[in-house]
């Protein structure tokens, strides 16, 4: 039967409900839907902040990135995440003259814009293959640093969130100390170790890396020998405990909350964008985004995935992604919401805590979609009482996983253009570093290429 079907031209392929499970497999929910919060820590503070200085719609903005993240987790299935446009969101907030919510908009759009168009022309695939591999680990050691140095600012200082400014050192004990951060610390790092049993979660893997085979055998060997403690604390979903802890005391802290919210979904506003509102928002915000969408959350998030999920790697190509970045803001910007697009950041620290399908973004999605449903903008006010010691923890182990990423850089000449990388991104900008240190790997390239070889085989007159 199975050769009469390939005989009479059917594509040996699977099914729609096949493709739609393999993506949303669920083997582990707990994990999955741990996993799922893994990238809380940069969206949390990004949209508190976005919704309190500058008048962003919160619960239009969470209704919008649950339907991103349920579409993105049937579409690639692994878990991509939905994230603020970090430099769009940095000069709407942190300049002195802030940003209106047209202007966000406007923003969003237009780098949408502009990423769409080089999706569905495939310029991308051009701008990915002109970034070497060194550079790409260079980006994201470099993001990886970075959120990993906030991180420790957000469990080390009192953080204003809709500022972005610290007020002080925070205390040792309450219930948002350095002691309580650093026992949470612990605790993921008692019950996870270095993330290294995640590294055997992917079971569907049959390409560029062990066998599927072999990871399973691999990855049951690493179980056996450990105690049944052991194995018993690895079934704890870290991140949920973390962010339940975080919900129950930020009830504690504030428990006139509950007078607060207010049930029902917010008004989504048409966005009225002026000629001032296009061109303010593309050249205060627009222009340094740009760079930081196409490196990070395009070339670098496309990479980092065929490294985890290798099985995906043709599901998640940088057309696929653009494209997705593009369509999100060219729909969802016009009713006020955030800006947003995938981001290698938030796909490390989902991994980290456990999320190994498109499932986990589709839990978060859900999520998401109902909590802006029942609670709209007022949500904000649980936001805002939220112990920001853990969101850093949450955050410095999505950095740390990140910038665990270059370690296959192992020769002197890759490591000395990645760190390259790093050190002018950190002088300067992602951009700036990216370009310089492209540059940087064209001059190794032709300083290895032997010159006078090519010199002597060129073809030379007789002398007569």
């Amino acid at each position: 039967m199975e050769e009469e079907g390939r005989a009479g031209g059917a594509v040996d392929s699977p099914s729609d409900d096949a493709w739609l499970s393999s993506n949303l497999q669920c083997k582990r929910p707990w994990q999955e839907l741990s996993g799922s919060l893994g990238d809380l820590g940069t969206f949390i503070p990004i949209v508190i902040a976005l919704a309190l200085v500058n008048g962003v719609d919160l619960g239009t903005s969470l209704i919008a990135t649950g339907i991103y993240n349920i579409l993105t987790g049937v579409l690639f299935g692994v878990p991509m995440p939905v994230q603020p446009m970090k430099s769009i969101a940095a000069v709407a907030i942190t300049e002195s003259k802030h940003l209106t919510v047209d202007q966000i908009m406007a923003a969003g759009i237009t780098v949408s814009a502009i990423v769409f168009a080089l999706g569905i022309t495939g310029l991308i695939r051009v701008v990915a293959w002109i970034v070497p591999l060194p550079v790409v680990r260079g980006i994201q050691l470099a993001q990886g640093l970075s959120f990993a140095v906030k991180a420790v600012k957000y469990v080390m200082k009192d953080q204003n969130l809709s500022s972005d400014k610290a007020k002080g050192d925070r205390p040792w004990l309450g219930l948002d100390g350095i002691l309580l951060a650093v026992i949470c610390f612990a605790f993921i790092v008692l019950v996870n170790g270095s993330g290294e049993g995640y590294e055997y979660l992917v079971t569907n893997s049959d390409g560029g890396g062990r066998h599927h085979d072999d990871r399973e055998e691999h990855r049951e060997e690493h179980q056996e020998g450990s105690s049944k403690l052991v194995r018993f604390f690895r079934r704890i979903p870290t991140a949920l405990a973390v962010f339940v802890l975080g919900i129950i005391l930020a009830f504690v802290r504030r428990p006139h909350i509950l007078k607060e919210l207010h049930f029902g979904p917010a008004t989504p506003r048409i966005a009225r964008i002026s000629s001032h509102d296009w061109k303010t928002g593309f050249v205060r915000a627009a222009i340094p985004q740009l760079p930081l969408t196409i490196l990070n959350s395009v070339v670098a998030v496309c990479k980092l995935s065929s490294d985890l999920f290798p099985a995906k790697k043709d599901g998640v190509s940088p057309t696929k992604v653009s494209v997705s970045v593009g369509l999100m803001n060219l729909v969802g910007c016009w009713f006020g919401a955030l800006p947003v697009c995938h981001g290698a950041g938030g796909l490390a620290g989902q991994y980290r805590f456990g999320a190994t399908s498109g499932v986990a973004v589709a839990m978060l999605g859900v999520a998401k979609l109902v909590l802006g449903l029942l609670l709209g903008s007022s949500l904000v006010r649980i936001l805002q009482a939220f112990p920001v010691g853990l969101l850093g923890i949450l955050l410095l182990f999505s950095g740390v996983e990140l910038a665990m990423a270059c370690r296959d850089q192992t020769s002197r000449k890759d490591s000395f253009v990645m760190l390259s990388c790093v050190a002018i991104s950190q002088g300067s900008n992602l951009a700036v570093g990216c370009v310089c240190a492209i540059l940087l790997y064209a001059l190794l390239q032709a300083r290895e290429m032997d010159c006078w070889a090519i010199a002597n085989s060129w073809p030379r007159g007789s002398s007569k």
